[in-house]
């Protein structure tokens, strides 16, 4: 839920860009290769007095609203910060915000160190580690600054954290980018061998003006395709890990409700803090272009609170973005389970977000795989 019952928004979600630079340096990246380059005017890390001011509003926050939601370390790449800053963060962090609300922490895993690692356990902060699947498949993409693979890096940071008992129930999941060209098996597999209890999968940005990587027109599937082969590998393991993008959309199919954005029709209250202290929208909107993921308000943490930013119109602008307007979606059966899928992907320069996502039709493709599947298992369903 996100709006209290005066009608001000909540907030579920704060990803906290700790460090503006990172250790690798991906080819696929929104935040260094998609032509916003606002990270190079932002400070290396966020310093102790942005987090003392975030620290503050937080507290404030989860006072106000009286619902928990989640911090996200973020960047750039938030071990950067190394074992002491990170400690600092994340003891000042958890005073804060007891649970039940979450601290988590988005790395690509090659700094997962014991000193990091013994932070993490202290503070009771969950760990995602992005990964893409098989040596071959990581390594073409997720480089360092000297065109290395990284997955030795990757992997040996991943079995660092899994072959700690205090350590193992932190593994939230992995992350993985789809390269369409991949074999969507293989990459099943190697993502479950890691012994992560979930995995989520996500395409590669893109959008009307830029189509994704691998994809050859707005009305093609390799996608859909790709995810309807992880699906028949995830539904034919006899003891498969969580996938959250599958899940959420296979409920939704049933009728239930989604967890994330990204896909269905429930909204979220999303903010990111920047390491200098501005507070802007969702980072994924550099897809559409250089500042489409800035508010026309400068406002900061240093200033400002959560709360006025919340009940602001342009927060509210922002937040009622996350629905699609194009007329082809207000008409679409699949709108409730697709819900018109991340805002940055529906961008053209003629229509702005008035598009449906690129991936229309490769979320539509999966779709009508689910749809069989249910039919088939469940015959007599309404």
């Amino acid at each position: 839920m996100t709006s209290s019952e005066d009608g001000a928004h909540q907030l579920d979600t704060v990803l906290l860009k700790v460090a503006s630079r990172c250790n690798l340096d991906c080819s696929y990246c929104y935040v260094y290769h998609m032509g916003d380059n606002a990270w190079r005017d932002q400070p290396k890390q966020m310093s102790d007095a942005v987090l003392d001011a975030v620290t503050r509003r937080l507290a404030d926050q989860y006072a106000l609203q009286a619902a928990p939601f989640s911090v996200v370390l973020h960047g750039g790449e938030p071990l950067l910060l190394g074992a002491a800053k990170l400690e600092r963060f994340c003891a000042k962090l958890r005073d804060a915000l007891p649970h039940p609300c979450g601290i988590h922490v988005q790395t690509n895993g090659a700094l997962l160190n014991e000193p990091i690692i013994d932070v993490l356990v202290r503070y009771d902060v969950g760990i995602s580690v992005s990964i893409d699947g098989p040596q071959d498949v990581h390594d073409r993409f997720r480089v360092d600054h000297r065109g290395k693979g990284s997955y030795a890096q990757v992997r040996a940071g991943i079995e660092n954290v899994t072959a700690r008992v205090d350590a193992r129930p932190l593994l939230a999941g992995v992350l993985a980018v789809i390269d369409p060209e991949s074999d969507p098996a293989e990459v099943y597999a190697a993502l479950k061998a890691l012994g992560a209890p979930g995995l989520d999968i996500l395409p590669r940005d893109g959008n009307w003006e830029t189509l994704p990587f691998g994809k050859t027109a707005p009305g093609t599937t390799e996608y859909g395709r790709w995810l309807e082969g992880f699906l028949d590998s995830y539904l034919s393991d006899p003891e498969p890990p969580r996938v959250r993008l599958l899940d959420d959309m296979l409920r939704l199919v049933l009728g239930g409700r989604s967890i994330k954005e990204g896909v269905g029709t429930t909204d979220y209250g999303i903010l990111v803090i920047e390491p200098d202290g501005t507070v802007d929208k969702n980072d994924t909107l550099k897809v559409a272009g250089a500042g489409e993921d800035r508010f026309g308000e400068r406002w900061s943490v240093l200033t400002d609170s959560f709360d006025q930013i919340l009940r602001s119109p342009a927060f509210a602008n922002y937040y009622r973005q996350q629905r699609p307007s194009a007329a082809a979606c207000q008409f679409c059966p699949d709108l409730a389970i697709c819900g018109g899928g991340m805002v940055a992907h529906r961008w053209s320069e003629k229509r702005a977000y008035d598009n449906p996502t690129i991936f229309c039709a490769d979320q539509r493709h999966l779709i009508a795989k689910m749809r069989r599947l249910v039919e088939a298992a469940l015959p007599h369903a309404a």
